[in-house]
């Protein structure tokens, strides 16, 4: 069987009838389906856990809105990673760049929108499972503001910073979805654009993604963040996430010892060492970074942020140089989630070599439909 799906659609599960008929659904398997064994990555947790009784309200929603379940599909082990590898169960292939990451933790979700098998992959993000497989697989993804849709039903990574999300190859089924699962929002129709000049400065592509902009997106430049205060955001997240992780998951990892891929297994090492101490001084951190976000970015305000520091690593790329690029991918992905804030990668560019790369727009908590008409407002300008 192919990695990317794990359960195939049983016959008791049909659509309904709504926006969403025609289109077909995959689940990330950390999403509880009535009937069907929710496996997280990893077998250990499988085996150790009932089939669920009951089904995600988000699954039940888009299927009750004519979406067309079509299997669950792999994920990361326990969603703790941003590769796509599962040493258990498989890589899922990144359909534009087979010899690359397909990104994770949502990889299947992923790598089966990516190549025309589903049109909605249902996935989580903590800290950038959905915009991180989205840049690398070329689709549109979104990591809504926290706390708006429901994460009952799922298996938890790290409550506090846990959302939903979806990857879809047009604007238009994503915004389709988001209208199905968010709350009624009022729309900016006329953002201040913004940037970050010393984000976009060291990256590659920085040029190429100014000349895609629609031209009516006059943005203006900002100096403000840096990738040393990213690299501050890295840190903070990934101690706030590891607390909040091993808080979730630590009673039964020390009961059931699972048997974790090496470098997942160092990670949950990691997080049940990290102290109260160090929680209470990464909290402080927090204040701060939350005050400059606020401060560089407006309430009308959207940023054009870079999702991810360039193409997806190879494959091949040693471990300790993976290591090093996931906290340099985190410090871009850290502060949507440490603000709880929405946002949302846009496709932009295909290389020669296949390779896909793109841009996010972030915005305030509560923008996210903002943000979908404005991602639909790209794709309407590129087709022009």
């Amino acid at each position: 069987m192919k990695p990317d799906f794990l359960h195939y659609q049983p016959d008791y599960l049909l659509p309904g009838e709504g926006p969403l008929t025609g289109l077909t659904l995959g689940v990330k398997d950390l999403f509880h389906i009535q009937g069907l064994p929710t496996s997280a990555g990893n077998p250990d947790w499988l085996s150790s856990h009932e089939i669920p009784e009951q089904t995600s309200p988000v699954v039940d929603a888009l299927m009750r809105a004519g979406a067309r379940f079509i299997g669950k599909t792999l994920t990361d082990e326990l969603a703790y990673s941003l590769n796509g590898v599962n040493g258990h169960y498989g890589t899922p292939v990144n359909p534009a760049t087979p010899d690359r990451l397909p990104g994770g933790s949502s990889s299947g979700s992923a790598t089966l929108a990516a190549s025309g098998q589903i049109d909605i992959g249902l996935g989580t993000d903590t800290g950038g499972s959905i915009r991180i497989p989205a840049s690398y697989n070329g689709l549109y993804g979104l990591r809504p503001s926290h706390g708006l849709i429901s994460t009952a039903d799922l298996v938890a990574l790290a409550p506090r910073f846990d959302t939903v999300g979806w990857l879809c190859r047009d604007a238009h089924t994503l915004a389709a979805v988001g209208h199905c699962l968010l709350p009624s929002q009022t729309v900016q129709s006329e953002p201040q654009w913004l940037w970050p000049k010393q984000l976009w400065d060291g990256l590659e592509y920085a040029g190429a993604i100014q000349r895609c902009l629609p031209k009516t997106w006059q943005y203006s430049v900002i100096e403000g963040p840096d990738w040393s205060w990213l690299a501050e955001c890295s840190s903070v997240f990934r101690t706030l996430q590891g607390r909040a992780i091993w808080r979730q998951h630590g009673e039964w990892i020390t009961r059931c010892q699972p048997r974790f891929s090496a470098d997942i297994h160092e990670r949950f090492v990691w997080a049940s060492q990290l102290t109260e101490q160090q929680e209470q001084q990464a909290e402080q951190q927090l204040t701060q970074i939350r005050t400059d976000m606020q401060h560089w970015l407006p309430e009308e305000g959207v940023m054009l942020w870079p999702t991810a520091p360039g193409l997806s690593p190879l494959l091949t790329l040693p471990a300790d140089d993976m290591a090093a690029y996931r906290i340099k991918v985190m410090g871009l992905t850290a502060p949507a989630g440490l603000c709880g804030w929405p946002q949302l990668h846009i496709p932009a560019l295909t290389l020669a070599n296949g390779g896909r790369y793109g841009f996010s727009l972030l915005a305030r908590g509560g923008q996210d439909t903002t943000l979908l008409q404005l991602a639909q407002q790209f794709t309407d300008n590129q087709n022009h």
